[in-house]
């Protein structure tokens, strides 16, 4: 079943004949939760628009280690990039809960036939640039705790339920993908969630945290 489109994502960008048509060129497809949808380094060149479903991008290290690159959900362009310029996959996607989607595979005939599209997508794609960049530069300023609470916002912000005492934040992550996402390891992460908790900013418990004061970590992020 189709969710609403999260503020900001490629498809909310769009006309309501620009999506149609796009998903008219696609098929739809699903996973489970936890299936690779595509990997690092793949040749296929199909772009999915998620409808429904939470997935992470993620890369690994030469040593092994993953690092998430981003949290996407519905509305969400991606494989973008291979699609584009036919290289290999650059990083792996992987369904966090249960996914639906469109797979579009001529994806550049798509964007010849609406231009308007083909810039929206520029702006996107140097926004994601720009958010790499504000993440290089946080991964040199912040300390773990610092970068931990940051990410907790994010999902705050975009992932929380209002609960009782907090916002609730559903979204299913692991320490060790937490972790991934920070630049941390998971003894860190761990250690930064214990100095959260003891502050009261927040409450945990398995792939669940609750968050007591949203603009106390805030500041403990800045």
């Amino acid at each position: 079943m189709a969710s609403s489109p999260e503020p900001g994502e490629f498809i909310t960008l769009l006309t309501s004949d620009e999506a149609a048509a796009l998903y008219a060129a696609g098929r739809p497809r699903r996973w489970d939760r936890g299936a690779t949808m595509c990997t690092e380094g793949d040749a296929s060149d199909w772009v999915l628009i998620l409808t429904s479903g939470r997935v992470k991008v993620s890369s690994h290290t030469a040593s092994g280690s993953e690092v998430v690159l981003a949290i996407r959900g519905p509305g969400a362009l991606l494989g973008e990039f291979a699609a584009i310029d036919g290289l290999p996959r650059s990083a792996t996607i992987t369904a966090l809960e249960p996914v639906e989607g469109v797979t579009v595979r001529d994806f550049p005939a798509y964007l010849r036939n609406h231009g308007r599209v083909a810039v929206l997508l520029m702006r996107m794609v140097i926004g994601k640039m720009r958010d790499a960049d504000r993440k290089r530069i946080e991964y040199g300023a912040f300390d773990t705790t610092g970068r931990v609470a940051t990410r907790l916002v994010e999902l705050a912000e975009r992932y929380g339920e209002p609960t009782n005492g907090g916002v609730r934040v559903t979204l299913p992550l692991s320490q060790d993908e937490l972790a991934g996402w920070t630049g941390a390891s998971r003894e860190a992460v761990s250690k930064a969630l214990r100095s959260l908790r003891d502050r009261g900013l927040i409450e945990t418990g398995r792939r669940r945290v609750i968050i007591h004061d949203v603009e106390g970590l805030r500041r403990r992020a800045r």
